[in-house]
């Protein structure tokens, strides 16, 4: 009876390990993502960046970020504003956050993408 029940399984167990073991722990694959994904996010909405760096600062589990950004977009605003804009380009993903460091410099004009 239990080796028709551990047959019967054996496909059920594949599936399962695959899903909880994965490759990698799942703070690294999370906090990869999630690093990719704000700075897709950045870089859509701010076509004029010439560097950003998306870093996890929590120890890897995504509750914190230090993100740097360089981008043409903030020519000729104050600090405040430039810090503005990329706020509210990740308002939705900062909502989920615990916190971030944001660091922001205009790009000069004879930077190239």
């Amino acid at each position: 009876m239990f080796r028709h029940i551990f047959q019967v399984s054996k496909p059920m167990r594949g599936k399962l390990i695959r899903a909880v073991g994965g490759s990698g722990s799942a703070f690294e694959n999370n906090s990869v993502t999630k690093e990719q994904q704000l700075t897709e996010a950045l870089k859509r909405a701010m076509p004029g960046i010439s560097y950003v760096c998306v870093e996890d600062i929590s120890g890897g589990c995504g509750a914190m970020y230090e993100i740097s950004v360089e981008a043409k977009e903030f020519i000729g605003l104050s600090r405040v504003k430039q810090h503005r804009l990329v706020t509210e380009t990740l308002k939705s993903e900062i909502a989920e956050m615990h916190g971030i460091r944001i660091h922001t410099t205009p790009s000069s004009s004879s930077s190239k993408n």
